[in-house]
Parts: structure tokens; C-alpha cells; sequence
């Protein structure tokens, strides 16, 4: 889907620095699925309420894995 959007350019710039995509849209992209697995977890944990953890749901997987 195509959109015109304002970024910060500073903003834009730092971010394609350290991770170093070459890209805007790989960039936002990015972004987006980082702020989307940070919010899940937030409220996964209020849910239970604790803390926030940075863990994967793929991290959740293995530790499930090693129950057993």
C-alpha cells in the first residue's frame, strides 16, 4: 500500500545508520514490526501483572521446548 507520509528526516537518518538498511520502506518496516512486538509484549505482561520482558515469541517457543 502506498502512502505519503512526513518523517523525521533526523529520525529516518539515525535509524537507517544503525541498522543499516539501505532503504526508507525497509526502514519503516522495520520499525513498525518492532513497535508492534514491543506493544504485545506490554500487554501480554500487564495481563499478568509484571514486568516487561524482551523476549520473542520465538524465545517463548524454546523455552517451552525445554520444559520438557
Amino acid at each position: 500500500m502506498r502512502s505519503t507520509i512526513d518523517i523525521d528526516d533526523s529520525l529516518l537518518n539515525e535509524a537507517r545508520h544503525l541498522t543499516r538498511i539501505k532503504t526508507k520502506k525497509e526502514v519503516v518496516n522495520l520499525s513498525l514490526k518492532e513497535l508492534i512486538s514491543k506493544k504485545r509484549r506490554e500487554h501480554l505482561a500487564s495481563l499478568f501483572g509484571s514486568t516487561v520482558v524482551d523476549i520473542s515469541c520465538d524465545d517463548v517457543v524454546k523455552m517451552r521446548e525445554d520444559e520438557f
